[in-house]
C-alpha cells in the first residue's frame, strides 16, 4: 500500500533519519516523534496508517504506549526493540502490538512486515473464513466483526492473534503445519525470525488457555505444527 501514512516514535536520531528516508523512498508519508507523549498525542490527532513504536523511548515504555492506545486505535503497530527475549516480545503482544522486528534489522525485512502489517489491516477478515460464528470448545469467533469471546468472557486479540487464532479455528481438530501458518498469516514472500510464530502461540495461548503450561485448546505437534481442538477431545 502505498502513499500510507507511517508514524515513527523512537528516540535514536541517527536511525529515525535513516529509516526515514527510507520510508519516503518507498513511497510512504512519514512523521516522526521522540517521546511516547508526542506519539500518543499524533496517533490521536492525525491517525496513521501504520506505528513503528520503539520499545525504548524516554519518557514511557513501548509496551504501556501500545496498551494506552489500544483503548480507542485499533491501527497496526509494529514494536522496534533492542531485546530479544521472548518475554519481551510477548509483553508487546499482549499489550496489543501487531508485530515486532528486533534491531539491529535488515531494511528490506522491516518494509516486508510494513507491507504485511497494513495489507492486513485494509482486510476484514482471513481470506477463506465462513461467514457465521466460530464455536470450539469454550472459545467464540465472530470473523465479521472480528471478535472473541472464551467462557463468554471477551478477549483482547492484535490483528495477527486473531489472524492466528480464526485459520486455526477453521481448521479445528486438523494438523496445521508451520509453512501453512506462515503462509497464510506472514504471507509467502515472509522474510525475518522464524520463531515469530512460537512467541505469538505463546502469546496466545496466554490469553485462551486456562493453564498456558499446559494447554489444553492449542496443541503442539512437535515437528508438524499446531492444532485447534476443544479440552476432551481424543488427542
Amino acid at each position: 500500500m502505498m502513499n500510507a501514512y507511517i508514524l515513527l516514535a523512537d528516540d535514536d536520531a541517527l536511525l529515525v533519519k535513516s529509516l526515514s528516508f527510507l520510508l519516503k523512498q518507498e513511497g510512504y508519508e512519514v512523521r516522526t516523534e521522540s517521546t511516547a507523549a508526542k506519539a500518543i498525542e499524533a496517533v490521536r490527532q492525525s491517525t496513521p496508517d501504520l506505528l513503528l513504536l520503539d520499545i525504548g523511548l524516554p519518557d514511557l515504555n513501548g509496551v504501556e504506549v501500545c496498551r494506552r492506545l489500544r483503548q480507542s486505535w485499533i491501527g497496526p503497530i509494529i514494536m522496534l526493540t533492542g531485546r530479544r527475549h521472548d518475554t519481551d516480545k510477548v509483553l508487546g503482544l499482549d499489550a496489543g502490538a501487531d508485530d515486532y522486528v528486533v534491531k539491529p534489522f535488515v531494511t528490506s525485512e522491516l518494509l516486508a512486515r510494513i507491507r504485511a502489517a497494513l495489507r492486513r489491516s485494509h482486510q476484514p477478515a482471513v481470506a477463506g473464513t465462513r461467514v457465521g460464528e466460530i464455536v470450539i470448545g469454550g472459545i467464540r469467533l465472530d470473523p465479521s466483526a472480528r471478535k472473541a469471546w472464551v467462557d463468554e468472557q471477551p478477549v483482547t486479540l492484535s490483528a495477527r492473534e486473531y489472524d492466528l487464532l480464526l485459520l486455526l479455528a477453521e481448521r479445528a481438530g486438523q494438523a496445521v503445519t508451520r509453512q501453512t501458518i506462515l503462509d497464510r498469516i506472514w504471507g509467502a514472500d515472509f522474510v525475518g525470525d522464524l520463531g515469530a510464530l512460537d512467541v505469538y502461540i505463546r502469546a496466545l495461548r496466554k490469553k485462551i488457555e486456562p493453564d498456558p503450561d499446559q494447554p489444553s485448546y492449542i496443541r503442539t505437534l512437535r515437528g508438524v505444527g499446531y492444532r485447534l481442538e476443544a479440552p476432551g477431545d481424543d488427542a
